[in-house]
């Protein structure tokens, strides 16, 4: 406000000086006062107009770069804005070519996108962890090969419910008490349920050292197995020739001859890797390695 009157009092000032120099020096004519002061009158009003003139001009010319500079944001904001939806759009055309349903992708994404800011920071940092995990697993597979330190419980019960012909599984490391524990138990369901509903066909190979350790409890898990329509042998590498022992004897399970789920334990058998290996040649390896086995506890 107060900056606002100084300009107005200058321009009057300037208007005043303007009109009474024009006064002054049309006082060395002859002509009357009434003419000298309509002429510094007019001259006077001339410059305040000039003044305003010069002054909307001025805020014209800033006006004009307050536009432009608008005008460039605006263009920004706009080339930004196109840039998210084609690259929104490629991850879009993208999901439809990949061999994942995309429907399930977009489920993900929109799931993900309603972790709002309000819940817990805990529970953000724990979705957090969890996309990451998925991601590495999805980045994994490109090489056909995935690992995990421990063993993935989770793993092999959801392959289970994916399988849609054949789970071929070698037993030889595992505590045998696994099969009495919760995780032992949905596996054994995920199993049973394989079998009764998509005809899925389930061998379990355990391995012992010698006949010896075959005991009453083995014996059992034997029979409960086979009550679930899982087909059963054990064999004692005693019995097998020199030759047969050479090659895998770890843990491992082929899902429809297309996946090998296998497990590594330490030398203390505690701690373990868990990978799930998909190489053709492996698979191949594997599915061998099995039949070999099998048919030598007939």
């Amino acid at each position: 406000m107060g900056s606002s009157r100084l300009v107005l009092m200058t321009r009057g000032l300037v208007t005043v000086i303007v009109g009474g120099a024009v006064y002054l020096v049309a006082g060395v004519s002859d002509q009357p006062v009434a003419w000298r002061i309509n002429l510094a009158v007019l001259v006077g009003g001339a410059a305040l107009i000039i003044q305003f003139m010069i002054d909307f001009a001025q805020r014209v010319d800033g006006l004009s770069g307050e536009l432009n500079r608008n005008r460039q944001e605006t263009a920004d904001l706009v080339g930004e804005s196109f840039a998210r939806i084609s690259r929104a759009t490629e991850l879009f055309d993208q999901v439809e070519m990949s061999a994942l349903r995309a429907d399930g992708v977009v489920r993900l994404v929109n799931s993900a996108t309603n972790v709002d800011s309000e819940v817990p920071v805990l529970v953000r940092a724990f979705a957090q962890a969890e996309v990451r995990k998925l991601t590495s697993l999805l980045e994994s597979m490109s090489r056909h090969v995935v690992d995990r330190d421990a063993e993935d419980h989770e793993w092999i019960v959801t392959l289970t419910q994916c399988a849609r012909m054949s789970i071929d599984g070698i037993s030889a490391s595992m505590d045998h008490h696994f099969w009495d524990s919760e995780t032992g138990l949905r596996y054994l369901y995920a199993q049973r349920e394989a079998i009764q509903t998509r005809a899925v066909r389930v061998r379990r190979l355990f391995m012992v050292a010698q006949p010896a350790d075959v005991d009453t409890a083995l014996e059992r898990q034997f029979e409960d197995q086979r009550a679930l329509g899982i087909e059963v042998r054990v064999l004692a590498l005693s019995d097998v020739p020199p030759s047969m022992r050479i090659g895998a004897t770890n843990d491992f399970v082929v899902f429809d001859g297309e996946l090998s789920y296998e497990v590594v334990f330490d030398l203390a058998g505690v701690n373990a890797t868990t990978t799930l290996n998909f190489q053709p040649e492996r698979v191949r390896e594997r599915v061998r390695r099995f039949d070999e086995l099998w048919a030598a506890a007939l």
